[in-house]
């Protein structure tokens, strides 16, 4: 095989509602943390349980709908794509991060169900948000750049003018409010 496949799909758990914010040039953004879990067997037999956490980024039309539909406990669908993003701390030591780049998000369970792992955890399910399954797929794929905190703003304005070119666009991991 000549090329290369960068895929993952997740079914798992919000840990918490999706953070939509907005880049400078109006691009919707919305990040969240999904959980799965997984069981097995260790070397004494015992049933062991492992959860792990996985940071979803979402872009565009994706992004407002995960922002309308999805809360904490509600159980999902995501398909897209690992992203690592790099940056010093405050030490200077070189950290790097990985994310899951969603194009495709479909809603799992019932109403009933995310009541219940809502009520199980404290939380109170969130009203007025539709409770029939539905599915969101961005539709446009997001671009590909080295990481999704440098996007520059593919939108053009109101008046369909094309957005500026990506040396005058760059955003900075300063321009974004995460």
């Amino acid at each position: 095989m000549s090329g290369s496949v960068n895929k993952v799909i997740l079914i798992g758990r919000l840990g918490k509602d999706p953070e939509i914010k907005y880049t400078p040039g109006g691009a919707p953004v919305a990040k969240f943390s999904l959980a799965t879990d997984e069981q097995f067997k260790d070397k004494s037999g015992e049933t062991q349980k492992r959860t792990e956490w996985h940071n979803i980024v979402a872009w565009n039309k994706l992004a407002e709908i995960c922002g309308e539909y999805l809360t904490k406990g509600k159980q999902v669908y995501i398909e897209g794509s690992i992203r690592s993003r790099q940056w010093q701390d405050q030490s200077g030591n070189k950290r790097t991060a990985y994310d899951i780049v969603a194009r495709e998000m479909k809603m799992l369970g019932s109403k009933a169900e995310s009541e219940r792992y809502a009520a199980a955890s404290g939380e109170r399910a969130a009203p007025g948000r539709p409770a029939s399954a539905a599915a969101a797929s961005a539709s446009e794929p997001p671009p590909d750049p080295e990481s999704p905190d440098d996007l520059p703003s593919r939108r053009g304005d109101a008046l369909g003018h094309s957005p500026e070119s990506p040396a005058e666009s760059e955003i900075t991991d300063e321009d974004i409010p995460f």
